[in-house]
């Protein structure tokens, strides 16, 4: 595990290159801010998260149970949603606007063109929306929300 990265990966990398060349501007994992967000648009009071189907429990075709150890590795994925879901909060009620854009938007059967995730993106982050998921909004059920 100590080889996974939690930052700088290739969907993150992909929409960071994507935005850049298209004008925008951001920081990259603000540590001051809840959850350390991938990209920070502070003049838009706006953020991107790229999540990771498998490690942020996402209910989609890339996600699988694994089959060794599944009481660490429920409780690892259930506290990562629940990480989550604070970090969420804790920004929108700050007064920040989230985007979060899901891995298998960017590959597998689900995938979508990069151009039509940037056109989504860049509407979000010239527009006053305060929430855009690209990609369903929904994680795989853990015995927490049971």
């Amino acid at each position: 595990m100590s080889g996974i990265r939690g930052k700088d990966t290739a969907p993150e990398k992909l929409i960071r290159s994507g935005l850049h060349r298209l004008g925008y501007r951001f920081r990259l994992h603000n540590r001051k801010m809840p959850g350390s967000p991938d990209m920070v648009f502070r003049s838009r009071k706006a953020v991107i998260e790229v999540r990771g189907c498998f490690w942020h429990g996402h209910d989609c075709h890339l996600f699988r149970w694994p089959r060794s150890r599944e009481e660490f590795w429920r409780e690892k994925i259930s506290g990562n949603i629940a990480r989550d879901r604070r970090n969420l909060h804790a920004l929108l009620g700050r007064g920040w606007r989230v985007a979060e854009v899901w891995e298998c938007q960017l590959k597998g059967k689900e995938k979508q063109s990069l151009d039509c995730i940037l056109e989504r993106l860049t509407a979000f982050l010239d527009g006053t929306q305060r929430r855009l998921v690209i990609g369903n909004n929904q994680t795989v059920t853990t015995s927490e929300d049971a």
